[in-house]
């Protein structure tokens, strides 16, 4: 029997709950090879259930959460190019590609 949309939206929302409920302050955090711990980059740390937790090196208190799949849709989308920044406006700054 398939899932209502709003049990959908319950067990999402119950799994979010529970992911920023983990004490993740042993966490093992990792940057992309190459780059040093001084440097301004994205951190990853690898949660229980193959969820994944993400930070800024310059703001390490804020930390994002993501399911399994949800990771999993960024990563296969980051890899197909969703992500991929365009050239910078002539205002400054970037805007992410994709349409939408």
């Amino acid at each position: 029997m398939a899932e209502t949309e709003a049990e959908i939206r319950a067990r999402k929302e119950r799994e979010r709950d529970e992911l920023y409920a983990l004490d993740i302050s042993g966490a093992q955090w990792h940057g992309a090879p190459g780059t040093e711990a001084h440097e301004e980059r994205v951190e990853i740390a690898y949660l229980p259930e193959g969820a994944v937790a993400m930070r800024s090196s310059l703001d390490p208190g804020t930390v994002l959460r993501y399911t399994e799949a949800e990771w999993r849709a960024f990563v296969l989308g980051a890899r197909d190019g969703e992500f991929d920044l365009e050239p910078a406006p002539e205002g400054g700054g970037t805007e992410a590609g994709g349409t939408g």
